[in-house]
């Protein structure tokens, strides 16, 4: 029988720390994209955008933050092996500003708060983070598919086939 023999330096090897954020209403393939890729490069904790953060960045109402959390939670439980840390965030920093993290996952949506996250570490002394920006996922017409236009969808197919009438 042959006997695995882990190397002292096995136990030291230090997780990335990994920042993604969001409101995670409605899930969808974009999300596990955006999730699977932080997960992938380490130990991955979520900004979920608090109730009041979220009534400023949506032009609609939004589920509640304990809602849409137990929602992710159970998203991420049915798609992955991992269970991140989950804290609210009251705006587009989040943690980033007094924590350090080695990436922050975006979307090309979300990019340009990457930078402006990296721009407000530089002015106080920190170490940039790196980004990691994911590729849209596509949806059936060729177009990113987004929490907005997962809403859309149904209302423009109503509107069409009432049309055809």
């Amino acid at each position: 029988m042959q006997k695995k023999f882990l190397s002292k330096t096995s136990n030291r090897i230090k997780k990335k720390k990994v920042i993604v954020g969001g409101t995670f209403e409605i899930l969808h393939r974009g999300h596990k994209a955006l999730l699977k890729r932080a997960f992938k490069l380490g130990q991955t904790t979520i900004g979920l955008t608090s109730d009041t953060f979220a009534r400023k960045l949506k032009k609609r109402k939004v589920n509640d933050f304990k809602q849409r959390k137990e929602v992710l939670t159970d998203f991420i439980k049915e798609g992955f092996k991992v269970l991140p840390k989950i804290i609210r965030i009251e705006d587009k920093f989040g943690p980033t500003l007094k924590r350090n993290f080695d990436y922050i996952v975006v979307s090309p949506e979300t990019y340009k708060t990457a930078l402006l996250i990296n721009k407000k570490r530089r002015r106080v002394g920190k170490e940039p983070i790196k980004v990691v920006k994911i590729r849209f996922v596509l949806g059936e017409d060729g177009r990113p598919i987004s929490s907005t236009t997962k809403l859309k969808k149904p209302r423009e197919m109503l509107v069409k086939q009432n049309k055809r009438r």
